[in-house]
């Protein structure tokens, strides 16, 4: 029997991209699709694409005041309706015909639990001409996932266990949706997958809200960036998944957590935290550029 998918596809002037993106979920193979898209105040075409395929049948969707990408994608979540799986949808990707039977598959051995579903993305320019990618490797600990922000979105595929536990409030500050969801998952010891095959064209343009493959000098000058605003993300994000969540997280994640928070206020437990191999990442670069912050208290 087909396991049902509920996509979730926020747009915004989508109108250049939108129908070979909206074509590619609703062919996807071996799932029962459904597609809501909430629009995020588009002045384009976008409606009126989105009438033509709502007649047709193929999606439903309502539209909203601009809230930006992060909060109209919880938006779509909150008053999604029930589904056995949903999965996030970029405005402007392809999707591989198999990117949520393999999905399916993987999180249907753990049925009884929340579980996460993610990917490798294959980076294309405007056109769908293959660019080079940033090869991805996690180590999938609820540590990591508090100083490395590595999940794509539009790749993700999770449970109706998972969305359960996921609040309808939205934090203040939550940089994406992607990012909150996956430190809620790691954080409650979800059954996360990592696939490190690409199942999605991850078309990157002029008018991207966020996205990979601009280059060395473009990732470096958004490090400094961040290093020199006061008040870094981690530390913000931190502190809303543990008002939101601290009473109901499992024991040994709600101490790393509180460890990481209380570097905000101590020296020694930034040391601590230096030390701590439970705050390791795989990436490298990141790693040596968090131990930076941490001393700097810029985390």
């Amino acid at each position: 029997m087909k396991r049902h998918v509920l996509v979730l596809m926020s747009t915004y002037n989508g109108e250049k991209y939108q129908r070979e993106q909206i074509d590619s979920i609703l062919t996807q193979q071996d799932v029962d699709v459904d597609l809501l898209v909430r629009d995020d105040g588009s002045k384009d075409d976008t409606l009126k694409i989105l009438d033509e395929y709502q007649s047709n049948g193929k999606l439903t969707y309502y539209t909203g005041p601009n809230l930006g990408p992060q909060r109209s994608f919880m938006h779509l979540l909150q008053n999604a309706p029930k589904s056995e799986y949903y999965a996030f949808a970029d405005q402007d990707d392809v999707w591989i015909k198999d990117k949520l039977s393999c999905a399916v598959t993987k999180l249907s051995k753990n049925e009884d639990k929340p579980a996460l579903y993610f990917s490798q993305t294959q980076v294309t320019d405007e056109n769908l001409n293959l660019r080079k990618s940033v090869i991805i490797n996690p180590l999938l600990t609820f540590g990591e996932s508090l100083i490395y922000k590595y999940v794509n979105g539009c790749t993700m595929v999770f449970n109706h266990n998972l969305r359960q536990i996921i609040s309808n409030q939205t934090p203040k500050c939550m940089p994406m949706h992607d990012m909150w969801i996956y430190s809620i998952a790691m954080a409650f010891d979800a059954h996360v997958v990592f696939d490190p095959t690409p199942h999605i064209l991850y078309r990157q343009h002029t008018t991207n809200a966020v996205g990979a493959g601009h280059g060395f000098m473009f990732d470096w000058n958004l490090r400094i960036r961040r290093f020199l605003s006061h008040g870094n993300i981690r530390s913000k994000q931190a502190e809303a998944l543990k008002y939101y969540y601290g009473d109901n997280i499992p024991e040994h994640n709600l101490r790393k957590l509180t460890l990481f928070l209380e570097g905000k206020h101590s020296f020694i437990r930034r040391i601590a935290i230096l030390f701590n191999k439970d705050f390791r990442c795989s990436d490298r670069t990141t790693q040596i550029l968090f131990w930076i912050n941490l001393l700097a208290n810029k985390y």
